[in-house]
């Protein structure tokens, strides 16, 4: 990562448009170095977040902007990683080292939702989180010259029945993080690599209503409550989840489109990377608090004057 930022900044000083992956970094100091490249010299940059255009979370955002739901009030995000053995254990993801830990490398991509579906970013975290499965597991291998789809197989569970995972494994398979964020809205996050299912659940809760998505892809839901009563699994309204069939290529399609016109034509954008750092900056502060003993820990902020750059969609300066 320490190239990608390398390769990123030299792109941008040569007036070259940058689409990067996600996470934008794994320290906040590289974020923020990618950032001010992208300012000084006005090169337009575009972070991938590419769940921005799930048909789940759009579906969840347009609903929250209608007032489906009053004033967000709070956040809560539960990610059942079923996949996480073969995703993050049998290579570099494995490791502090390479990754930091995977509230970022896998966190990024919910805090950044989260984020926009609350309209503010995080100041404050506190998290916990521990390796209770995947280092229990003593058959190693050095994957480098593999692929996941070399290692991938739906039929290994429980987890203890892995083979071949990455030779150090040093990062969190469970982790837990409390949110504040600027507007006062609060958020909690919960990620767990050895599920035997694969899907995000999240709950917006507001002052006059909640949603809540069941599944994440087509054929699932969002439900809504908005009148007082006890359990209702139906909910008050019911809205489908229509696109996204099996992953989501929909979203890529999506998000690479944005890119191709915000570097043609310019304007607005769904995605930020002002959001991106502020992602990438919550997921590493919480990682930081989850091994000191759960210490609350600041997210700090960027430059007032980077700040307006790139909340104006990179016309600011």
């Amino acid at each position: 990562m320490t190239l990608m930022r390398q390769i990123t900044c030299e792109l941008l000083e040569a007036g070259v448009p940058v689409y990067l992956e996600k996470p934008i970094a794994i320290t906040v100091e590289s974020a923020d170095e990618v950032l001010r490249t992208a300012y000084e010299t006005g090169t337009k940059l575009y972070v991938g977040h590419n769940m921005r255009h799930m048909n789940v979370v759009r579906l969840m955002y347009e609903l929250i902007q209608k007032g489906a739901v009053g004033e967000v009030k709070a956040i809560w995000t539960r990610h059942f990683v079923g996949h996480g053995g073969d995703y993050y254990f049998k290579d570099w993801h494995a490791t502090r080292e390479h990754g930091t830990g995977l509230l970022l490398q896998k966190g990024a991509h919910d805090i950044d939702v989260m984020h926009w579906l609350a309209g503010s970013q995080t100041r404050e975290v506190t998290a916990m989180g521990d390796l209770q499965v995947y280092d229990k597991i003593s058959d190693r291998a050095d994957n480098s010259e593999a692929l996941m789809s070399d290692w991938f197989d739906m039929s290994v569970y429980p987890p203890a029945k892995q083979r071949g995972l990455n030779p150090v494994i040093d990062v969190e398979d469970i982790s837990m993080m409390l949110m504040r964020m600027d507007s006062g809205v609060l958020g909690s996050y919960q990620q767990c690599h050895f599920t035997p299912d694969y899907w995000r659940n999240y709950t917006i809760i507001g002052d006059e209503g909640r949603l809540e998505n069941f599944g994440d892809y087509a054929g699932g839901v969002v439900k809504l409550w908005n009148r007082r009563s006890d359990w209702r699994a139906e909910g008050d309204a019911e809205f489908p989840i229509t696109a996204d069939t099996g992953g989501h290529s929909d979203a890529d399609v999506l998000t690479v489109g944005e890119f191709m016109r915000f570097i043609t034509e310019g304007g607005k954008t769904d995605t930020n990377p002002l959001s991106a750092r502020d992602a990438v900056a919550t997921g590493i502060a919480a990682t930081e608090s989850l091994r000191n003993g759960s210490v609350p820990m600041q997210i700090p902020r960027v430059a007032a004057e980077i700040s307006a750059y790139f909340q104006s969609h990179q016309t600011g300066k």
